[in-house]
């Protein structure tokens, strides 16, 4: 590559939209021709313009995957798509065959250069993907499809359909293919535990979780996602998901982070050592001990029942940790007694347990969470 040229190797691909090119392209090189065409709307004499084809950027999308590029294992096995002004693409002999050439426009007969070398492509899709890359010394070869030459309107429709068609991926069955990750992980930990909770005779969870986030054919009662679950549980194990689970594979080992640690993430001790059965025995034993406490509530999954569905677990295992640090002060297993004499001191009945008393969404769980504070304030 010179300072405004890339070549590359590609396949031409037709389909209905028309002829694009499938090559690979490094992260860096990429981030020099491309611009990010972000919607906006813009004031001219008076009548908005609607301009640009791109969702917003979010920052904390940016970091995610900024994260997750660092990783071990970290990988993007699908395509970016990028739209290339036809001016600046050429297809050129190479010394082993037909290349895809990309370079800046320059009107040769005013010396001038039209299309600076920055400005050359569009993203269509994949500008999260990319910008995670600036600012890094990450230079991998990524897949990319290039259309040569399609106007705005085109580029819209190309954006739209790829988002559009995309089926988002149900969290519940990501958490679910973590039990093929051969290394430990703290997502691979929560499904392995959610599995227990649903399985289990003495589990008070014993089929209400929906394994792949919908019902199980022949089950009935089922009441929390897998999701949910583990979302529930993962934050009482770390802050940071991806970048344990690529220490524990780096390393082979999780450190010692201490008291400070312990009091944010009560389960952190036990995941470090292997011990994801004190985990398990601490959900069972305080979840027995909150549907003893309200066996009405806990068994309603009808509609308009609280206790048993996401509302209600959601501020239960937001309370769990404070509860435990309640009983105790050191990495431990309390008992469903003890856990029990905690709930025992909610004034909370089972008729409480209604959606107009802790309404759908974050604030009804975050009221079911006040009130079970109170017992312990």
């Amino acid at each position: 590559m010179t300072s405004n040229k890339i070549s590359t190797r590609y396949f031409e691909v037709t389909q209905a939209v028309g002829t694009f090119y499938s090559c690979v392209l490094q992260a860096q090189d990429l981030l020099k021709i491309c611009q990010f065409d972000f919607r906006q709307i813009r004031e001219n004499g008076g009548v908005k313009e609607f301009l640009g084809i791109q969702r917003p950027l979010k920052d904390d999308r940016v970091r995610e995957i900024r994260k997750f590029i660092s990783t071990v294992d970290a990988s993007f096995p699908t395509s970016l798509v990028i739209s290339v002004d036809e001016r600046c693409a050429e297809i050129v002999d190479g010394p082993d065959g037909k290349l895809l050439e990309l370079k800046a426009f320059i009107d040769q007969e005013k010396n001038t250069e039209v299309v600076p070398f920055d400005q050359i492509a569009t993203i269509i899709d994949g500008q999260h993907r990319l910008k995670a890359f600036e600012g890094t010394d990450e230079n991998w070869d990524l897949s990319v499809n290039v259309f040569v030459g399609v106007d705005e309107g085109t580029q819209a429709m190309l954006f739209s359909k790829v988002n559009l068609a995309q089926t988002k991926v149900n969290k519940s069955l990501v958490y679910d293919l973590f039990s093929l990750d051969k290394g430990r992980s703290p997502e691979k930990t929560c499904h392995e535990l959610v599995v227990n909770l649903n399985d289990m005779d003495k589990s008070p969870f014993k089929n209400k979780i929906k394994r792949l986030g919908s019902a199980t054919d022949g089950v009935f009662g089922e009441t929390l996602s897998q999701a949910t679950v583990v979302k529930g549980i993962l934050p009482l194990i770390t802050k940071d998901a991806i970048g344990d689970r690529d220490l524990g594979k780096r390393e082979g080992f999780f450190p010692d982070r201490g008291s400070d640690d312990f009091e944010r993430r009560i389960f952190y001790p036990f995941f470090r050592k292997g011990e994801d059965h004190k985990i398990l025995a601490t959900v069972i034993n305080y979840y027995s001990a909150l549907s003893e406490r309200w066996p009405e509530a806990w068994e309603n999954s009808g509609r308009g029942a609280v206790l048993p569905k996401t509302n209600g677990f959601n501020g239960s295992i937001r309370f769990l940790r404070d509860a435990y640090l309640h009983l105790t002060s050191q990495p431990s297993v309390p008992t469903k007694e003890e856990f029990r004499k905690v709930f025992d001191s909610v004034e909370l009945k089972d008729s409480d347990f209604t959606t107009e008393k802790f309404p759908p969404g974050s604030s009804g769980a975050s009221l079911f969470y006040a009130e079970l504070k109170k017992s312990i304030a």
